[in-house]
């Protein structure tokens, strides 16, 4: 029998401060540089969440010591650039394509080899367009069936990976991230052209740790690290996550008289098209506090109740809020007039087929309301909502979307809730407070 979880209709608005867990993607990559340098990081606001602690298992197994003071705090000691060594046995990157598509950039250039497993959702997910640069750079990655699906075998090749110019046919961090990463140890510059800006987590950290990179216009390079040129920070404080923020930026805006503070959010540029589409909605958000934190930058922000309006975006704005989908979906549920997605196809490979998902299981709870397309949604707003039973299909992005529309109409339950474990483990107990 698969676990249920029963949100009830918000009885009044939500109201109070809510402290944003922190980034997943500045978590995992935190975890994944300091254990390439020589020093003790500190690293603050970690998030602990089943997909970060994939990483921290695979650095361990890579012979990085990270050492828990508490569940948000930890502190990582690696043997430096050169330092990783075999692991003894399989990687197990989890539920975690984060950690299983940057790996495979970081491992591509060891002397030894490595193999990587994961759950069922990442064995369905496609490794070849990680794969098909890398394998350009020289390196050796064997995967299953033509999709290079998982397990997946990373082969020591015995020389210097090639550095290359790669343009990526799709903006993607990860695909972005992992060619950078391998260009660290390459024989001379890489670079990587994307058709819109990625998320540009790695290139603001990886400068944190005396990497030199260039960027102009859509292209970033990186340059080869000589030794002793890679050099940790001291300490890393991890800025709240703004896709999980996202989820009380919606609520706040369509649960009748909200008024929410969230504390300590990232809102680096290549990730706040949540706040540009909400705002062209008529969301009544502010920003407070704007401060700097590791190169990332911070703020406070306020959001309460306000009458929406339908837009219409496309592939310019998916590559800064593509995990906001699903919750945009529901603002677009409450809104005056029909909101029109286009160019989020990528959706259709996330830790489930997003767009389908949407359009099946928000329809349960407003039917008529969702058109499905090959690349996006036409969502109708203001149609009827009722009480239903919904799918998250294990993710953890539907699962909590579900809580949100549930609580702002008339109550949901929902098949697979613990997936929200993978970025969000308190999310529940949160809306329950407020």
């Amino acid at each position: 029998m698969a676990e249920m979880k029963m949100i009830e209709a918000a009885q009044h608005g939500w109201r109070g401060a809510v402290d944003i867990p922190g980034d997943k993607s500045i978590s995992h990559r935190s975890v994944m540089f300091a254990g390439l340098g020589d020093t003790p990081v500190h690293i603050r606001n970690f998030l602990h969440a089943a997909d970060c602690l994939s990483t921290v298992h695979v650095m361990r197994a890579l012979g990085s010591t990270v050492e828990f003071l508490n569940e948000n705090e930890l502190i990582v000691t690696g043997k430096g650039l050169h330092g990783l060594t075999e692991p003894m046995t399989v990687l197990d990157a989890g539920n975690s394509g984060t950690t299983l598509r940057l790996m495979m950039g970081l491992l591509a250039p060891q002397p030894f080899l490595s193999v990587f497993c994961g759950d069922a959702s990442l064995t369905r997910r496609p490794m070849g367009r990680v794969l098909l640069p890398l394998s350009a750079m020289g390196a050796r990655i064997y995967g299953r069936n033509t999709n290079n699906n998982l397990p997946l075998t990373i082969v020591p090749t015995g020389e210097k990976l090639r550095g290359i110019h790669y343009e990526s046919p799709v903006a993607s961090a990860q695909v972005k991230s992992a060619i950078l990463l391998a260009g660290l140890y390459a024989d001379a510059s890489t670079t990587v052209t994307e058709p819109y800006v990625s998320r540009d987590h790695t290139e603001q950290m990886l400068a944190g740790f005396g990497v030199r990179l260039e960027r102009t216009g859509t292209s970033v390079t990186v340059f080869p690290v000589e030794d002793g040129a890679y050099r940790a920070p001291e300490e890393i404080t991890v800025p709240g996550d703004i896709s999980s923020a996202a989820y009380f930026l919606v609520a706040g805006s369509i649960i009748e008289d909200s008024s929410l503070l969230l504390r300590n959010v990232g809102i680096n540029p290549t990730r706040t098209g949540i706040l540009d589409v909400l705002t062209e909605m008529g969301a009544y958000i502010t920003l407070q506090n704007e401060r700097t934190s590791g190169g990332e930058r911070v703020a406070d922000l306020t959001v309460e109740t306000a009458p929406l309006r339908g837009v219409s975006f496309g592939a310019e704005i998916m590559p800064r809020l593509i995990d906001e989908i699903p919750i945009i979906a529901v603002a677009a549920l409450f809104a005056e007039g029909d909101t029109v997605i286009t160019g989020a196809g990528e959706l259709r490979v996330k830790e489930t087929d997003r767009l389908h998902a949407i359009a099946t299981e928000f329809q349960k709870l407003a039917p008529g309301s969702i058109e499905e397309r090959e690349d996006g949604l036409i969502i109708h707003g203001k149609t009827e909502i009722q009480r239903a039973q919904a799918s998250s299909y294990g993710d953890h992005r539907m699962a909590m979307s579900l809580a949100v529309l549930g609580a702002a109409a008339k109550g949901v339950i929902i098949e697979e809730p613990d997936s929200v474990n993978i970025s969000y483990p308190t999310f529940f107990s949160e809306i329950e407070r407020l």
